[in-house]
């Protein structure tokens, strides 16, 4: 009898990591679930426990430990851990073979990391790791064999257009967006939009930080980011179409002018699914696209306007720890706009700012890039502060 595919999930009680299980439900005669994680929504990692029987659970945030404890009680074979720590040493264990980072955050590099150089598979779907410490990354995953499958829809559609194209190389990558909420927008209508606003994305059912990150095209620059690393292409190969109808969900140009796509309707499972089955596909429940019910359009992206996505363009282009600084201070002026406390283009007036300021180093290491995060949050909430005065 072939044995289940152990998987561990970081991050199982937000939209990515509830969609995996959706997978993970659907085929659990091929999966199962070794490991839950989350930060702060106990009960619902607790009511995933209960359902999935995994051999442990961790809440990062120590505060809710003894909550765990106690809705855990009446299962006894699940073992219960809590903080940070907790997080790089189960994705270490041994029965493990594949982990899905689908962490938000600079929180997700240091557990990604110890999984890698466990030789764990990773299905990332973190893409902060890559940002902030893309090179590093890298090079783990090769010295340990530890293969890194993309997760994020777009990449997932790259990942598929190139399998079976050998060592043919890419000419260009066409990286497709939404557009968010606001990409029928003027700057002066965008001066005075609300958290509210942002939130209602048009095509996905996302987490508040992504939704946010999409709103304001951040989220596409770090895809941009993400995707120069995990297809070692410079990042003048990519060229971002904003698509609002989320069906195109990304393609690759090569050497003879032919492009292949991925397409399909709005559905994260598929990705999910596609990591964990890769290389063979899995039946997957769900709608089928239908190519007679809209019209496929495509826009160049105002760089004016989302001034995000060009501050990532400048972050890679600098390389070093500038994306870990970029991402700092996005994670920063992201809260503070969810929690009222700074504009939509403040967010990116702020960034660039913080990119400016702090500490630059073109040969980071670890180390650099844990005190890179700590310094660019201090710059970007002290610029916070004084904007809000």
């Amino acid at each position: 009898m072939k044995q289940k595919r152990q998987i561990a999930i970081l991050g199982s009680t937000g939209s990515i990591g509830t969609q995996a299980l959706q997978v993970i439900a659907e085929h659990s005669d091929l999966y199962e679930v070794y490991c839950l994680t989350a930060n702060n929504k106990v009960d619902m990692l607790a009511e995933q426990a209960h359902k999935f029987k995994p051999a442990a659970v961790v809440i990062a945030n120590e505060q809710h430990y003894e909550r765990l404890q106690q809705l855990m009680s009446d299962l006894p074979d699940v073992k219960v851990y809590t903080g940070r720590q907790a997080l790089d040493e189960i994705v270490e264990a041994e029965p493990i073979d594949m982990v899905l980072t689908a962490m938000v955050g600079f929180a997700g590099l240091s557990p990604t990391i110890h999984a890698i150089k466990a030789h764990k598979a990773i299905a990332l779907a973190n893409k902060e790791t890559l940002v902030v410490a893309g090179e590093l990354i890298c090079q783990l995953a090769a010295d340990n064999h530890a293969p890194i499958l993309p997760v994020d829809s777009e990449h997932s559609a790259i990942f598929q257009s190139i399998v079976g194209e050998g060592d043919n190389a890419i000419e260009k990558i066409l990286l497709t967006a939404s557009g968010g909420p606001f990409r029928t927008k003027s700057i002066d209508e965008l001066a005075s939009v609300t958290k509210a606003d942002a939130l209602r994305h048009p095509t996905w059912d996302m987490g508040a930080k992504i939704t946010i990150d999409s709103a304001s095209m951040m989220n596409k620059g770090f895809e941009v980011i993400e995707a120069k690393w995990l297809f070692g292409v410079d990042a003048r190969q990519i060229q971002v179409l904003v698509h609002p109808q989320s069906i195109v969900h990304s393609a690759v140009q090569f050497a003879d002018g032919a492009v292949k796509a991925q397409l399909g309707v709005p559905d994260m499972r598929l990705p999910i699914q596609y990591a964990f089955s890769f290389p063979n596909r899995l039946p997957l429940s769900g709608p089928r696209l239908d190519f007679f019910a809209q019209k496929l359009e495509f826009f160049e992206p105002d760089m004016q306007k989302f001034q995000c996505l060009q501050l990532a363009f400048d972050a890679i282009a600098q390389g070093g720890n500038m994306p870990c600084i970029l991402n700092a201070a996005n994670e920063i002026v992201n809260r503070a706009f969810l929690e009222d406390r700074c504009t939509f283009l403040g967010m990116a007036d702020i960034i660039g700012k913080t990119m400016q300021r702090a500490t630059f180093c073109k040969q980071p290491d670890y180390d650099t890039y844990v005190a890179t995060d700590k310094e660019a949050r201090s710059i970007a909430t002290e610029i916070l502060s004084q904007t809000m005065a």
